[in-house]
């Protein structure tokens, strides 16, 4: 396994990447960046922890419209990822809450 150093919001990580799977991770290091760039540049979300909860939310709901197939690549950053419609976003919105009410005052899940 191959060690790879990427930045995720401007923080590095050391990641272990599977032989000729490095292309593959660095395009999901680029998606997962892009979305909690985008969170975080929307202002309303400063906490790094609940800025990644949201971003993972958002790339799972992507994953499940997606129709299944084996063997696909997920789609590169660049892409545009869809607008979530109102009811999504109240979803979305509803489940940060609940996330806020868990991590309590001090932020911490556990």
């Amino acid at each position: 396994m191959k060690q790879i150093e990427v930045k995720i919001m401007g923080q590095a990580y050391l990641l272990g990447a599977p032989e000729g799977g490095e292309e593959r991770l660095q395009q999901a290091v680029q998606r997962v960046d892009a979305a909690m760039c985008k969170i975080r540049d929307a202002g309303k979300i400063k906490a790094r922890d609940r800025i990644a909860v949201l971003a993972s939310l958002n790339l799972a709901f992507e994953l499940a419209e997606q129709p299944r197939t084996t063997g696909t690549a997920l789609p590169a950053a660049a892409t545009p990822a869809p607008a979530l419609s109102a009811a999504e976003q109240a979803t979305l919105s509803a489940l940060l809450g609940r996330l806020d009410q868990a991590l309590g005052d001090d932020g911490r899940l556990l």
